[in-house]
């Protein structure tokens, strides 16, 4: 028999609640993971594609101009690390 141990995860705050991002480049304070992260920290979801249900860009240094150009054709905001760091209050 296994027994599985729960986790409580308190969340840092909501401020991203409802938020989907998809991330893309390097960022100067965070590794890609760490970034990740957060934005599940503060409420928000990560996901690995991006389509017209997409809140946000996440786009550091060296994003792949593939990424731009879908995000900007469908009207996804792109966004900058300290956009972000100002969404999360950092």
């Amino acid at each position: 028999q296994f027994v599985i141990e729960e986790k409580e995860v308190t969340l840092a705050s909501n401020s991203l609640a409802d938020k989907s991002f998809v991330v893309s480049g390097v960022f100067e304070n965070y590794g890609r993971d760490e970034i990740k992260e957060v934005i599940k920290n503060h409420g928000g979801k990560v996901i690995s594609a991006i389509s017209g249900k997409l809140d946000f860009l996440l786009a550091g240094d060296k994003m792949g101009p593939a990424k731009k150009e879908k995000a900007e054709k469908l009207g996804v905001q792109i966004i900058s690390e300290d956009d972000f760091r100002q969404m999360i209050g950092a």
